[in-house]
């Protein structure tokens, strides 16, 4: 099968990337701007890996550059991770997010509805849709109301409701993925628990770093699973799609036993790091204005369709996510 993946140099992408070409597939990417992005893959793909991949250039705003690409090559299917995807920067930045977020992918809809019609859109939607709901009633399920708390969360609810109009009407051929929290090697240090990996990696490079961390609000209560695993989902969905599942929205979280307070992935890092002495401070600059308390997703739909539930381990990922930045900083 043949696959483009947008966002394909942010986080999730290249992870993505490597599962699909060991699974035989063949990879575009989508990189705005022809500016050797591409190279910065390699702290995650093998040199020959990257070799492997078509990349297209273009801009998901820009209608124009995005039809070159659909006019250029044929896909059986899109995994669409291109997104600004941070909650804070979306309360600095609304309109830029929408700009990305909403009018960049009814863009690639419009494109792939005319012109390719049987190419199968997997949408990367978020828990952040279903807002501040978890501490109300508990397990979020797909068939809840929509009820984002930031404008990153509104973004993608409206993508997400878009994605279900045009596949239950018709238009498209798609499904959605509700991605709930997730880290591993790439993610920015802007993100928690990355923030954390990356500023206790500085510290061990740097001993006349002061050993105050940085944190923000380490009461909430998320269940965080590794990247890998989470691309794993988006690709079973594929695999898997067909009429009766066209424009459904799927969980794609944890088990339900692992919901963890925030503090505890900074107290694992700060395991893992090997330092002591490490002073935790409250950083307002790590505080959403609106933050969420707790999401636990259902993931019934997503098991009963795929068999998926992760498999790696949280301290391995945390430990590789800590490697990652120390590597990296070195």
């Amino acid at each position: 099968m043949k696959y483009l993946v947008t966002g394909i140099t942010g986080f999730a992408g290249p992870h993505l990337a490597n599962l699909l070409l060991s699974e035989g597939h063949e990879v575009s990417g989508l990189i705005r701007g022809s500016n050797g992005r591409e190279y910065d893959l390699l702290d995650v793909m093998s040199s020959e890996d990257l070799g492997r991949v078509k990349f297209h250039y273009g801009d998901l705003k820009d209608h124009q550059s995005l039809q070159r690409v659909f006019d250029e090559d044929q896909f059986d299917g899109v995994f669409h991770l291109a997104a600004q995807s941070h909650p804070p920067t979306s309360f600095v930045d609304p309109v830029g997010t929408m700009e990305n977020n909403v009018m960049g992918t009814v863009n690639l809809i419009d494109i792939i509805q005319r012109t390719q019609p049987e190419c199968v859109l997997q949408f990367t939607s978020t828990s952040e849709v279903y807002g501040d709901q978890g501490k109300d009633v508990g397990v979020l399920t797909e068939d809840l109301p929509l009820k984002p708390s930031n404008p990153y969360g509104t973004s993608k609810a409206m993508i997400d409701l878009y994605v279900q109009e045009r596949c239950n009407n018709g238009f498209l051929k798609g499904f959605i993925t509700r991605a709930f929290s997730h880290t591993g090697t790439r993610r920015g240090k802007n993100f928690s628990i990355s923030c954390d990996a990356f500023n206790l990696a500085s510290m061990k490079r740097d001993s006349s770093n002061p050993k105050k961390l940085g944190v923000g609000n380490l009461e909430t209560e998320r269940i965080v699973i590794d990247v890998r695993d989470c691309v794993q989902a988006y690709y079973g969905v594929m695999q898997r799609f067909n009429d009766s599942i066209n424009g459904q929205a799927f969980n794609v979280c944890g088990a339900q036993e692992n919901v963890k307070k925030m503090g505890y992935f900074t107290d694992k890092l700060i395991e893992i790091s090997g330092l002591s002495g490490i002073v935790k401070t409250i950083d307002p600059r790590f505080y959403r204005p609106i933050d969420i308390q707790v999401q636990v997703g259902d993931t019934i739909r997503l098991n009963e369709l795929t068999g998926w539930a992760p498999k790696i381990p949280i301290d391995e990922t945390l430990k590789g996510l800590f490697e990652y930045w120390d590597n990296k900083i070195d």
